[in-house]
């Protein structure tokens, strides 16, 4: 099976293999998880203001987009678990941003809404702040769009049966 260079940059040679040495600055896997921390750190002194955690934030974000959904659904769109997720919303509940109540045509779901509270934080737009910060102008929506393209092909690669 050919490799693109690209591909051979994301692969660590084996010690012995007579491989070249990669670096980790080389490593795709690596930036994005280096930018993911940088992202949590520049957003720390913003959300640690309004009392929440990023996942927290994200989470009232995705509810914005549509009230009343399964805890399932959130999750979902979180890509979080819902034994994850639940402590998350109950302190979210406790603060007054959201609420969660059984569906009555299904009591084994729980649907969650934002409060009026919780949206007029939301309406603060608290990552606005973090738009110069991240300095990428009118490239943002490409790089924005080829992150999602790559989570979704690894996602799409890990449903799919190992090809033979």
């Amino acid at each position: 099976m050919p490799t693109s260079k690209a591909a051979k940059q994301s692969v660590p040679a084996s010690p012995g293999s007579g491989g070249e040495v990669r670096k980790l600055s080389t490593f795709l896997c690596f930036a994005v998880y280096s930018a993911n921390l940088a992202f949590g750190r520049a957003y720390k002194p913003i959300l640690d203001a309004l009392g929440l955690t990023y996942t927290q934030y994200i989470a009232m974000v995705a509810l914005s987009e549509e009230d009343d959904q399964t805890v399932s659904m959130l999750g979902e769109k979180l890509f979080l678990e819902s034994n994850t997720l639940t402590p998350i919303l109950k302190k979210l509940e406790s603060a007054g941003f959201i609420t969660r109540h059984r569906d009555p045509a299904d009591e084994r779901q729980v649907r969650v809404s934002l409060t009026p509270a919780g949206r007029d934080l939301l309406e603060t737009d608290p990552g606005s702040a973090l738009i110069d910060a991240v300095g990428l102008g009118d490239d943002f929506p490409v790089v924005q769009k080829s992150v999602t393209r790559l989570r979704d092909n690894l996602l799409r690669a890990q449903a799919e049966p190992q090809k033979s």
